[in-house]
């Protein structure tokens, strides 16, 4: 008999690293990594009307990192 399991995820959005004149975003390998590490795949981005980057999208497991 098969059992009806789900999987459930939780999402995070974070503003990507900007220059010093916060016009330009900057390299993002370190964010990135540093959220890989705590279970957090980057899934998408949201945009500004016009372009530019202004979330980064993440997802995991639900329950994924106990240290939050």
């Amino acid at each position: 008999m098969a059992t009806d399991q789900r999987i459930v995820w939780e999402y995070e959005t974070v503003r990507p690293p900007r220059e010093a004149t916060m016009e330009e975003a900057s390299d993002p390998q370190e964010l990135l990594n540093e959220y890989g590490r705590e279970g957090w795949e980057f899934v998408n981005t949201i945009e500004y009307t016009g372009g530019g980057t202004k979330y980064l999208v993440f997802k995991r497991q639900a329950g994924g990192d106990a240290d939050e």
